[in-house]
C-alpha cells in the first residue's frame, strides 16, 4: 500500500462513511476511517510510523 492509503482507497471506489481520530501517547494521532463499497463495510487505520517516514496501515472488514 503506498502512502496515501485513503486516496487508494477512494480511487477503487470505496466511500467514506466516517471518521475519528484518536490521541495516541500525546504525539502520534491514529486516524480511523469507516468505508463503504458495495454493502461491504472495513475500517481503515493509518498511523504516522514511530520510527522512520511514511505510515502504517491496517485494515478490519466488518
Amino acid at each position: 500500500m503506498s502512502d496515501k492509503p485513503l486516496s487508494d482507497a477512494v480511487r477503487q471506489g470505496w466511500e467514506i462513511v466516517e471518521y475519528s481520530a484518536t490521541d495516541m501517547n500525546g504525539e502520534t494521532y491514529q486516524h480511523n476511517v469507516l468505508l463503504r463499497r458495495q454493502g461491504q463495510h472495513k475500517i481503515l487505520t493509518v498511523r504516522k510510523k514511530m520510527i522512520g517516514d511514511g505510515v502504517v496501515v491496517s485494515e478490519m472488514e466488518i
